[in-house]
């Protein structure tokens, strides 16, 4: 023991909790401020007693520890390797326990006797050197010993306490302890005077003094290697912990299979700019419709897990002192892009208002609502876009499901800007966000929860599902389905990557705000589908995708005659199914059923029609004034600031810009759905002229027909144009798919071309799976013919005749025009201003995610001859690669005011316009 005539020792400092390390200061071994590492490292090799290679690896644990005892970033890092460890500063450290541990030395360096009392309780009498007895603690005690302290600190422990334990008492042991093997034990007389006293036993005492042993050559090299690889060990970790975004992009950037380790890092996110106040603008929607339509299933499983299991999944991040958060907690998912919900908006008024609501009681009133007759709650809080689908069935089977997770038309048509602090969001809009980075994350999730490395995180999510008490049946069943949708996961991630083997390109970045939906929703039906139906071979129906385009605003489309970017769809049953179709409902596709299975889905086509009816309203004609009374564009909102000069409106810009809309942009977007001046000013350009050619009439009221521009005139990017007119799929011949069969005999549709099923046109095998599926839908709730006939409307489910000579783009009125940026239909031109300049002169990049909203460009604000440099986490738009070649889907040509039009004059619109003209049309533009 201790000589017990030797001098107190000074007093330690209390920010030194370690007591070894508090020992070797008091005894003179090392200083209690600074410590170089192999000073430090050296010690702790002779107080450990060992040689060899067992002493080097015991300096290796040390030097390791010491390293990040004082913190993580790359400054301190850098810092402690330099000069040393500082020993007074440990206290609220990355290794301090902060009250998880054994709690014998308190915070201001006393020490607690009746907690060294409560550790001898965990111990057994054991004889020692002399022959007499004392108390100990082996191996296994000192287990049990941890683990009571860990289940103590349960409500402020990290998980990593555990493991810092192991770094604390097994090491005391294995210095300190007495005997060997099993029978080992750590004297408690002793830890207390280390603790009390901190001196050290005679023994440790002799090994200090006598020093370390010179090691041979050969040793030496063993030590710096092993000392060499704990230290990229530690620098790995805290890499892929700490910095896993950095750690991201210098994977991308080295040679060989280093850019496949990236993919296994969680996708870099944004930081989400602080909200000072959010407002939904009025589009006359009450808000128990505006809710519903946000969370209102249409019968999609777009996440491969269970709800229960979604939100019970914790963010792909690994932390060492902290769990974390779920996967679906808001303000993850919000930097994805999605807008913050409640989860009722039967709750009170403060709650209402933190997410941009009028409280319901003041809000405008539908009669009825539709969220009393088809209820779309949201239980867990998730963001704008989230359903929860219950009641649902394997398609081919009949079996129930759990309650599944997808997302609904609101989680890509339903928009937002930030202003200084600012939430504006409105419904029909362009939503801002990055659903690739959101599969890459669910996926990440599923692995790092089976994974091996990370064993407290399946129990973790475990007991979320299926509570603490569950039995080791539930819990192995509960893993064989998680390992399930991991498959899932890696063989769509590996579908993927052979399709870029095979056609040497890579899908073109889709990022914030963007989404390649008809080559996605191609890739669900005619390549996963089949794969999830047990169908093999139709893995090269799969395309890269290779047209995104920005969400299209929703507001009055339903009025439109034919819908999408490229006028493709007349029938909105068949538009709105086959956007469900492509955020993956349930489909039964498989050969090996029942045949009157085929065709059998998920989609929710009731509630599918509900959101219709609720985007159209009655008839615009029999409203006082004409105009739209069902999903309305939302209107400038220049109240929300009164004191920026930015954002109000200027009325004498207003009047020259209406005279400018009326030279120019009219023909093609007709006359403004909302200006009584205008249409005082220029009848015969009114958008509700009744003589107006552009207005038809079907079975059910009016219908737009808009205007159809050729693409090779428009010289806008032909990439998503061609999507429907030139890929095609090869189709399962028991499906018996025969488009020009079904679609004349179902609508009377004529001119659709015979195909083979080895070599179908994609839009006409999309448009007859889409139309049996509605109609077997239909077939198994037994629908009477006006049933079903209400749910189908009068519109047909025909090609567009115009598109079988020239694809072409649809011109839309420009109704909330101010809402929808980035602009052109491929989102490549960040502003109305630059919309508005001649094609050469638009940004070529720019960047998005999070930036604000600017109200004077109209969009997103890009100086001329700007470098862009995204914030983290943004995404890079830009129409060129690293070596200026044109990226495809991505030009931002077409459209142009720089002349006059004319033949050989591709994508010239109209004159050139000066400063003044465009100010004062984009001013005029806000107004619509």
């Amino acid at each position: 023991m201790s000589d017990p005539h030797a001098a107190s020792p000074a007093p330690g400092s209390p920010d030194n909790p370690c007591p070894f390390l508090r020992g070797l200061v008091a005894g003179g071994y090392v200083d209690g401020h600074v410590v170089p590492l192999p000073k430090l490292t050296a010690t702790i090799e002779s107080a450990s007693g060992t040689t060899g290679l067992k002493e080097k690896f015991v300096g290796a644990e040390t030097y390791m520890v010491a390293l990040i005892a004082n913190g993580l970033s790359p400054l301190r890092l850098l810092r402690s390797w330099w000069s040393g460890a500082v020993l007074d500063e440990l206290r609220n450290g990355p290794l301090d326990k902060r009250g998880a541990g054994s709690r014998i030395l308190e915070v201001d360096g006393q020490v607690d006797e009746p907690e060294i009392a409560r550790l001898a309780e965990f111990g057994s009498d054991y004889t020692n050197d002399s022959g007499g007895t004392e108390r100990g603690l082996n191996s296994k005690q000192i287990t049990t010993y941890m683990n009571a302290n860990f289940e103590r600190a349960k409500g402020h422990r990290r998980p990593i306490d555990r493991l810092l334990m192991n770094g604390e008492w097994p090491v005391l042991l294995n210095i300190m302890g007495k005997g060997d093997g099993d029978d080992r034990y750590l004297s408690v007389a002793e830890v207390r005077t280390l603790f009390v006293e901190r001196t050290f036993p005679a023994r440790i005492v002799a090994r200090l003094a006598a020093g370390p042993v010179p090691p041979s050559r050969l040793l030496k090299i063993a030590g710096r290697l092993i000392a060499a690889s704990a230290a990229a060990i530690v620098l790995a970790i805290i890499a892929i912990t700490q910095f896993p975004d950095q750690l991201r992009w210098l994977l991308t950037k080295l040679p060989g299979q280093a850019e496949l380790l990236a993919e296994l890092l969680p996708p870099p996110l944004p930081d989400m700019p602080a909200i000072k106040s959010a407002h939904w603008l009025d589009q006359n929607w009450s808000t128990e419709d505006r809710h519903w339509f946000h969370h209102a299933s249409q019968g999609t499983k777009t996440f491969p897990v269970p709800y229960a299991w979604f939100v019970a999944l914790e963010q792909p991040r690994i932390h060492l002192f902290s769990r974390p958060g779920l996967l679906s907690d808001t303000d993850y998912l919000e930097r994805f892009g999605f807008i913050p919900d409640a989860k009722t908006i039967h709750t009170d008024k403060a709650t209402l208002l933190n997410h941009g609501y009028a409280d319901s009681a003041d809000a405008p009133a539908s009669t009825p609502s539709l969220s009393s007759q088809w209820p779309a709650e949201n239980p867990d809080g998730l963001p704008v876009g989230f359903a929860r689908m219950a009641g649902a069935t394997n398609p081919a089977t009949g079996v129930a499901q759990p309650d599944l997770i997808g997302l609904t038309c609101a989680a890509c048509h339903t928009g937002s800007i930030h202003y200084k602090g600012t939430s504006i969001r409105y419904d029909g809009g362009p939503a801002m966000v990055n659903l690739l980075s959101l599969e890459k994350a669910t996926g990440l999730s599923i692995i790092y929860t089976l994974s091996p490395l990370l064993p407290l995180r399946f129990d973790r999510f475990a007991k979320r599902v299926l509570g603490p008490n569950a039995s080791k049946a539930d819990r192995a069943a509960l893993k064989k389905g998680l390992l399930d949708a991991k498959v899932v996961v890696e063989a769509q991630a590996t579908a993927l990557e052979n399709l870029y083997d095979r056609v040497h390109q890579q899908d073109t970045v889709e990022g914030y705000g963007r989404l390649d939906a008809l080559n996605r929703i191609g890739n669900q039906v005619f390549a996963t589908d089949p794969a999830l139906s047990g169908v093999a071979g139709f893995e090269d129906n799969l395309h890269v995708r290779d047209a995104p385009v920005s969400f299209p605003p929703i507001w009055t489309v339903s009025w439109f005659y034919w819908a999408q970017y490229d006028a493709s769809i007349q029938q909105p049953l068949i538009r709105n199914a086959g956007e469900a179709l492509g955020v993956s409902a349930l489909l039964n596709i498989s050969p090996d059923y029942d045949p009157e299975t085929l065709f059998r889905s998920s989609v929710d086509v009731e509630n599918l029609a509900a959101i219709e009816t609720l985007l159209k309203g009655p008839n615009p004609f029999e409203q006082t004034p004409k105009g739209f009374a069902g999903l309305r564009s939302p209107k400038w909102p220049s109240q929300m600031f009164p004191d920026d000069d930015a954002w109000q409106i200027k009325p004498a810009r207003v009047e020259s810009g209406r005279k400018i809309y009326a030279e120019i942009c009219v023909e093609c977007h007709l006359g403004p759905v909302n200006d009584p001046v205008f249409d005082k000013e220029y009848p015969d350009k009114s958008f509700w002229s009744s003589n107006e050619s552009h207005w038809k009439q079907d079975e059910d009221g009016p219908v737009l027909d808009e205007v159809q521009k050729g693409v090779g005139g428009m010289g806008t990017d032909p990439a998503q144009a061609h999507v429907l007119t030139l890929r095609t799929v090869k189709v399962p011949g028991f499906l018996d798919l025969d488009p020009a069969r079904d679609l004349k005999k179902f609508w009377g549709c004529t001119d659709v071309p015979v195909s083979s099923t080895a070599d179908m046109p994609f839009a006409l095998a999309l448009m007859d799976v889409v139309d049996l599926t509605i109609r077997k839908s239909m077939d198994d709730k037994n629908l009477l013919e006006t049933e079903r006939q209400k749910l189908w409307g009068s519109r047909k489910n025909c090609p567009n005749p115009g598109n079988a000579q020239e694809t072409h783009y649809r011109v839309r009125p420009l109704n909330g025009v101010w809402a929808t940026a980035p602009y052109l239909h491929n989102g490549s031109v960040p502003s109305l201003y630059w919309m508005l300049k001649p094609a050469a002169e638009r940004p070529k990049q720019f960047c998005m995610g999070t930036r604000d909203f600017d109200p004077q460009q109209v969009g997103f604000r890009v100086e001329a001859g700007e470098k862009q440099s995204c914030h983290h986490g943004e995404t890079l738009f830009s129409t060129v690669d690293s070596k200026g070649l044109p990226i495809t889907g991505n030009s931002n040509l077409g459209h142009s005011l720089e002349g006059t039009p004319g033949p050989g004059k591709p994508g010239v619109i109209g004159r050139m316009l000066s400063e003044d003209e465009r100010t004062d049309l984009i001013e005029y533009l806000k107004t619509l």
